[in-house]
């Protein structure tokens, strides 16, 4: 267990804090019309994401100073209390069904998403395995199937929701830190045929998941109905330009974009700011990937590179996906964008995330 340790990676910090800011000023005008049309309070929204942001630097900061071997020991512990509650999400009466989705866990007023917080557990958890065995990795059936052999259960567990896009995020996660901990590329071909073969399969099996590809492709086709998202949010961004219509002047949240404050705030950020704060949005990121890049390759011990490898690709995958559907380059998922979309559990999770890459950071030797 490291023990020598230096200040926090105060880059790091910084971008998270102004990511965070722009998401509570973009959740704020991005909802204020919807939330006064619906609750009769144009900042009710934004209170609560206040509220959630709170909790989570309190988190960020509290799990700054826990040692991030404490994740390699409660690792396992945590993971079975996660899929517990993947399992308790599922049986009525005490999932919430959102959006034809179970994927909520009513508490009081509010309520928590267990499979956002399966993401953090399934990496704390093979950032262990593979440290620990990364010898075996190039074997396919004592390194490869092991590993993603887990993550493909809790993959099974959320789809039960279903919740497509958490789950692509999970996985494609767990198979990055799989592929840098040295797993063979043949292998991960193979798979590969198999995983495409099951997705195709997945789409398939649910006809809206049919309608969302055959609107990526061709949205107009159907423009009040399965286009209906892309299109307008396209007539988001469109009009943005270059320096955007100005803050808090976005036509589309104006009940032509549904819920414009969740998977699409980066389309109301883009018509408002423009091409200059979405790039400036974009580099945020960028300089946040930098850093857990950073941290990641100085880190003491496989276990640190490993767990700080799994955050920064959870981060950046779900920061390409978010984006891609926003701009129209992949089809609608259901996915936040770190920090600005309108989330509870995902703001609070992606802060406790940054709390351990920041405690990382104070043992990496760079």
């Amino acid at each position: 267990m490291p023990t020598k340790r230096t200040t926090p990676d105060f880059i790091l910090m910084i971008v998270t804090f102004t990511l965070l800011a722009v998401g509570l000023i973009m959740v704020y005008s991005a909802s204020a019309i919807w939330a006064e049309y619906k609750f009769e309070d144009s900042f009710f929204f934004a209170k609560r994401q206040t509220l959630f942001a709170g909790v989570g630097i309190l988190a960020m900061f509290f799990i700054m100073n826990i040692n991030y071997w404490t994740w390699r020991t409660w690792s396992k512990t945590i993971l079975i209390v996660c899929f517990v509650l993947l399992i308790l999400v599922l049986i009525p009466g005490i999932g919430n069904v959102r959006n034809g989705s179970r994927s909520w866990i009513g508490v009081g007023a509010f309520s928590i998403q267990p499979s956002e917080f399966m993401k953090l557990a399934m990496i704390a958890f093979l950032a262990k395995y593979l440290s620990e065995r990364q010898k075996l990795i190039t074997s396919f059936k004592k390194g490869l199937v092991p590993s993603l052999g887990l993550a493909f259960v809790a993959f099974a567990m959320i789809m039960l929701q279903p919740d497509l896009g958490t789950g692509t995020v999970m996985m494609g996660t767990c198979v990055v830190m799989i592929f840098i901990a040295g797993a063979r590329i043949s292998h991960f071909a193979f798979l590969g045929l198999i995983g495409v073969a099951g997705f195709i399969g997945l789409i398939a099996s649910a006809p809206y998941r049919i309608k969302r590809i055959t609107s990526f492709l061709d949205p107009w086709s159907d423009p009040l109905g399965s286009g209906f998202q892309i299109i307008q949010s396209l007539y988001a961004i469109g009009p943005g330009g270059l320096f955007g219509l100005g803050l808090g002047e976005s036509r589309q949240k104006f009940f032509y974009l549904p819920e414009p404050q969740t998977d699409f705030i980066f389309a109301i950020l883009s018509e408002e700011l423009g091409f200059i704060g979405g790039s400036f949005v974009i580099l945020l990121f960028a300089l946040l990937l930098w850093r857990g890049i950073r941290i990641a390759l100085g880190a003491p011990d496989l276990y640190g590179s490993f767990l700080a490898v799994g955050i920064i690709a959870m981060v950046a995958i779900q920061v390409m996906i978010n984006i891609g559907v926003v701009t129209g380059l992949m089809p609608v998922t259901g996915i936040t964008l770190p920090f600005l979309s309108y989330g509870g559990s995902s703001l609070t999770l992606m802060l406790m995330a940054i709390g351990v890459l920041l405690n990382i950071s104070r043992y990496s030797r760079y």
